[in-house]
């Protein structure tokens, strides 16, 4: 391979480097790696894209997907992505892995999110009731290269700032901004200890000196202390008066459909029963995924209901579980989450996870990248009513989560939070990748902010012309569509 052009690497070169530096290596060592890393790909390098020849007919891979999922739900996953440019792009994560496979990378790994677009950094609560701000979607999780979430990051925003009729200069400083935070984080990270890295975090604290700070505009900050104050107010009780009804004189889940199905809705009596016998097994079994004291908590709640939900753009169509349990009494409740988990989109293009239920390579993805985690995140495998073994991860439905709203956002507010997800997505990395050979890859110069941000710009135009083949589509009926009445 020339060393004066960067080149796409082959599949191999993606995990040379361990994700955690070998013990014996002194700093110096670690950071001459990255140094090194730079003479096989160019930091500058990183400014390039250019779809592959052979590159895969986008929505050849969303009906590939679409084929393993509930066949009536496609139709929605469809419109859903048709909306928007961007609605198109939160979707499209399978095709962007593939799209991200042909670019150059470092050769330095890390625990990807596999889909870091920007509404997957959120807030959300931790075990001790304080609110956090951290990553919340771990689908996709897989080691990779680093790059890869990054560039899916700065996409995402400039994707969003054009929604909202950024110019080219404001959409360039959005970026920029954006993966110099994660830079110069992962420079502060490599100077750290082990310990300190662990337990580093972005908490309330952080977020209220930042609404107060000089961070974005006066409009951006009482957006920020809104949304933190509409979080905690989130939680299994919210969902419980939102979700449920009372029928026969007890708390069941109300009818939305085709979004929310109860189990009793969806099934004949006797194949229901059988549903939720399983249920019930699995609710057993994942509880030995979780920590002791947890999982006697969880022992002490019984299971009241169970339906089928839809969540979300990219997971719509895959199998997804609300469960009613009640505690003390019928107005102690808690939601549980379970979703489907398939292979990640990044697998064909990294080598499969080292985990053989997939449901446990999300929790362990998300463990590893969040500071701290939902006290019933735990995972289990489910023989299905149609015979089939799928693989599920479970967590709370609800626990103050709140979700940055970017049509709202002016320059400088998504300026801001894009700082704020560019630090949260370097400490992710920095717990599991060499963050010393990251951070002397990277270096003190903005070589690669520019890069990315010419990046950014280029997917994004590839982006807008994969969702108008997509609307097309489904105008000359090739895919369908119908988004149920609101």
């Amino acid at each position: 391979m020339s060393q004066s052009q960067p080149q796409p690497q082959p599949r191999s070169h993606h995990t040379t480097t361990a994700m955690r530096a070998a013990p014996r290596l002194t700093p110096e060592e670690r950071a001459a790696l990255g140094k090194e890393a730079r003479r096989r790909s160019p930091r500058s390098g990183h400014a390039v894209y250019e779809p592959s020849p052979g590159r895969p007919d986008p929505l050849a891979v969303l009906e590939a997907q679409s084929a393993a999922r509930v066949p009536e739900l496609v139709p929605i996953r469809y419109s859903r992505m048709t909306e928007s440019p961007f609605r198109f792009y939160r979707g499209a994560a399978a095709i962007m892995a593939s799209d991200l496979a042909g670019t150059p990378v470092s050769g330095i790994t890390a625990q990807l999110c596999g889909d870091a677009h920007l509404l997957n950094f959120r807030l959300l609560a931790s075990p001790e009731r304080q609110l956090m701000f951290d990553i919340n979607d771990f689908d996709e999780t897989l080691p990779g290269p680093w790059e890869w979430d990054v560039k899916r990051l700065s996409a995402s925003l400039v994707i969003a700032g054009r929604a909202n009729g950024f110019d080219d200069a404001e959409r360039a400083r959005v970026v920029r901004a954006t993966v110099r935070s994660y830079r110069t984080a992962m420079i502060r990270f490599a100077e750290t200890g082990n310990l300190g890295v662990w337990y580093a975090k972005i908490d309330a604290g952080l977020l209220e000196s930042l609404a107060a700070g000089r961070h974005g505009t006066k409009h951006g900050r009482r957006n920020l202390v809104r949304a933190m104050a509409k979080a905690r107010t989130r939680d299994s009780l919210q969902a419980f008066d939102k979700l449920t009804r009372t029928v026969d004189g007890h708390p069941r889940i109300a009818p939305d459909p085709p979004l929310l199905v109860p189990a009793a809705d969806l099934l004949p009596d006797l194949e229901r029963s059988a549903l939720e016998d399983r249920f019930r097994g699995l609710l057993q079994r994942y509880g030995r995924t979780l920590a002791s004291d947890r999982r006697t908590l969880l022992a002490d709640y019984r299971l009241a209901d169970v339906a089928r939900k839809v969540v979300g753009v990219g997971s719509v169509g895959t199998r997804c579980w609300i469960f009613l349990l009640l505690g003390r009494d019928d107005r102690d409740p808690l939601l549980l989450q379970a979703k489907e988990a398939d292979t990640s989109v990044l697998a064909a293009h990294t080598g499969p996870s080292r985990y053989r239920n997939q449901g446990e390579r999300v929790v362990s993805g998300q463990r590893l990248m969040q500071a701290t985690s939902d006290i019933f995140l735990g995972w289990e495998r489910v023989d299905g009513i149609d015979g089939k073994r799928r693989d599920f991860y479970i967590r709370q439905l609800r626990d103050w989560k709140g979700i940055a709203v970017p049509e709202k956002m002016r320059p400088k507010d998504m300026r801001a939070f894009g700082e704020l997800c560019g630090a949260t997505l370097a400490r992710a990395h920095a717990r599991s990748g060499d963050r010393i050979a990251i951070a002397a890859y990277l270096g003190g110069s903005d070589t690669f902010d520019r890069a990315l941000a010419a990046f950014a710009e280029a997917y994004a135009d590839r982006n807008e012309r994969d969702h108008q083949a997509l609307v097309d589509a489904v105008r000359t009926g090739r895919l369908p569509a119908a988004e149920p009445p609101t």
